[in-house]
């Protein structure tokens, strides 16, 4: 019972700090209520800056990357309780933002600057879409268990854990990655673009663009034939409303691995 509750425990934490760390990522790429942001502190050399930058979004897409593999999971499981597996990656992936935000160097200069009210609000309406996107497909998806909750949760019970069947509800209907599409929206929408933040959007766009590559061969090797329809007939960023879903909408579905 005490390994059960440590589980659980490990759960509730590594899920309390990828949540606060996910509001402080709105305060820091928007420069709003947060002691240190995107564009926050003195700018050093611009080779400098691109340098450490670089360095630290490459530790987060390659601890986000290989820790989400099959093949590393099947190896990690060997050391760590599989109950708890995914919310090891939930406090790993936590860990990395967190030295992203702490380390991260500003960089000197101005991209655009939008002007006029109407301009700025409609910038910064597409952030605020943005991240409700990104939390609504991962209620989509099922949030609990994409964050390692539902697995805590079934340990503390003794309950084995199954994964998720195939389907596409809500915006996976229409579209492969509304979840990707919502970060997208979170990094590029703003009425300031300064070289740091289009550096952090460059960044992170080509994580996600090579990212979507493994993930949708884990998928279709997961999923198989379900998934292989589902991909052949769904826009992967720009939906298609009128198209009807390739499964049924019975349940949560697993449309993406992040």
């Amino acid at each position: 019972m005490a390994r059960r509750i440590s589980i659980f425990t490990f759960g509730v934490l590594s899920y309390a700090l990828f949540f606060t760390v996910f509001l402080y990522a709105a305060g820091f790429m928007s420069n709003w209520l947060v002691p240190k942001s995107v564009d926050s502190g003195p700018a050093p050399e611009l080779g400098i800056a691109i340098a450490v930058d670089l360095g630290l979004l490459g530790l987060f897409a390659v601890q986000h990357s290989v820790m989400a593999r099959p093949a590393f999971k099947r190896g990690w499981t060997r050391i760590v309780p599989s109950e708890g597996e995914r919310s090891v990656y939930v406090l790993a992936s936590s860990l990395a933002m967190i030295a992203l935000f702490a380390w991260w160097r500003p960089m000197q200069g101005v991209v655009w600057r939008l002007d006029g009210e109407l301009a700025r609000g409609i910038a910064w309406a597409g952030m605020a879409l943005g991240v409700v996107t990104i939390l609504y497909s991962t209620f989509l998806i099922d949030h609990f268990d994409l964050f390692g909750l539902r697995q805590a949760w079934l340990a503390l019970r003794g309950r084995a854990y199954t994964s998720r069947p195939f389907g596409t509800p809500g915006l996976y209907k229409h579209i492969r990655h509304p979840l990707y599409v919502g970060w997208f929206l979170f990094f590029w929408c703003t009425p300031d673009m300064t070289l740091g933040h289009l550096s952090m959007a460059l960044g992170t766009t080509a994580y996600i663009l090579d990212a979507i590559v493994l993930e949708e061969r884990d998928l279709l090797q997961h999923f198989g034939a379900d998934y292989r329809a589902w991909r052949a007939r769904t826009p992967l960023f720009i939906p298609h409303f009128g198209s009807k879903s390739a499964t049924p909408d019975k349940s949560r579905g697993v449309a993406e691995a992040v």
